[in-house]
């Protein structure tokens, strides 16, 4: 499944109303860590079908941070059942990012 770009538009479509649980990943353009953390997510979007990965632009977003109190990014927010299961912050390997859906 390719990676989705959110917005507050959209949001509740793509992650609130997914019937799959979604990572949403708070991220901007010039975070180095946000960068290095992206290829990751790539492949774990392309790789499992049963996770939807959706990015939110912090540059371009602040309702959304302000609403999930996002004040460090990477921010990585696990929703299940359209509500947050679990929270991460900074790069992280593949393997921790999955453990985070555990």
């Amino acid at each position: 499944m390719k990676e989705v770009i959110v917005n507050i538009n959209n949001f509740k479509q793509e992650v609130i109303d997914s019937n799959i649980p979604v990572l949403v990943d708070f991220y901007a353009d010039w975070c180095g860590p946000c960068m290095m953390l992206s290829p990751i997510l790539e492949e774990i979007a392309n790789e499992h079908e049963d996770i939807k990965i959706c990015k939110v632009n912090c540059d371009e977003e602040y309702d959304l941070c302000e609403k999930f109190n996002v004040s460090s990014i990477p921010a990585l927010f696990i929703f299940k059942n359209g509500s947050v299961y679990k929270q991460a912050l900074g790069y992280m390997s593949k393997e921790k990012v999955l453990d985070l859906f555990k």
